[in-house]
């Protein structure tokens, strides 16, 4: 009896420590998956008057954000780079609903008045845990810097219809690899943002300000014919499209 008892004890513990390591680590990101599904449309134009209206349910979420930073030591790589993105989404919609309305996220570059600050990017108007931070900070110094994921790229969003489209759901955990392989495959099919062809493929802008990250473990053309639609030859003559800034609305 008092054997059974004991393994019955034991079994209970690593049951217990099983169901503690593999909880999910970090908060929830059902505010703003709700506010995606509402305020963005499947093809990525965003509702920021939508936004506005929802401010508290926003604004409650982005608080969440700024108390509950990633914890290197227990959350799991993937639950750090889904925080970290759904972070750099959230927080640069909310940049532009402070300026709405606005034709470019560039024109509030004109708008900031602080001494050294010229761009949107540069506004240290982020609180996560005890640091403040802006948007550079977040893509370059979290996202680039800890995760060597290209894919990065197809899901951060800088609110201009050049961009990848924002996904109208949040970025999770378990499903981010499968999120980011769709975003790489709908970023190079959208003939708005890529003309892909096997000789002569026109390209992002994102893939030559960025080509180092694509360009680590092999060549940007290998790396596009992961996702791109048609299989692009070795010897294609590259060319890029034209940026356009405007509001992805």
């Amino acid at each position: 009896m008092y054997k059974k008892t004991i393994i019955a004890f034991t079994t209970f513990l690593l049951a217990l420590a099983f169901n503690f390591s593999t909880k999910a680590k970090g908060p929830s990101h059902e505010m703003w998956d709700r506010l995606l599904k509402k305020h963005v449309t499947a093809d990525g134009k965003v509702d920021y008057k939508g936004f506005i209206k929802d401010s508290v349910e926003f604004n409650k979420y982005l608080k969440l954000l700024s108390e509950n930073s990633p914890d290197e030591k227990t959350w799991s790589s993937n639950e750090q780079k889904a925080f970290w993105i759904n972070a750099y989404n959230a927080f640069t919609v909310k940049l532009i609903t402070r300026y709405y309305p606005i034709k470019s996220i560039k024109d509030i570059g004109s708008k900031i008045q602080i001494p050294f600050v010229n761009t949107p990017w540069d506004v240290k108007f982020i609180e996560i845990g005890n640091e403040k931070m802006d948007l550079n900070n977040i893509e370059h110094g979290k996202l680039r810097n800890q995760f060597n994921d290209p894919r990065i790229h197809f899901a951060i969003v800088c609110a201009s219809k050049s961009c990848p489209v924002l996904l109208n759901e949040a970025y999770d955990a378990a499903r981010i690899d499968m999120q980011l392989d769709t975003q790489a495959r709908a970023f190079l099919k959208d003939t708005t943002r890529n003309k892909i062809t096997a000789d002569k493929p026109e390209i992002s802008k994102i893939f030559e300000w960025y080509k180092k990250d694509f360009t680590k473990k092999e060549s940007l053309i290998d790396f596009l014919n992961h996702y791109a639609p048609v299989k692009i030859k070795q010897d294609a003559k590259i060319d890029h499209i034209h940026y356009n800034w405007d509001l992805n609305e």
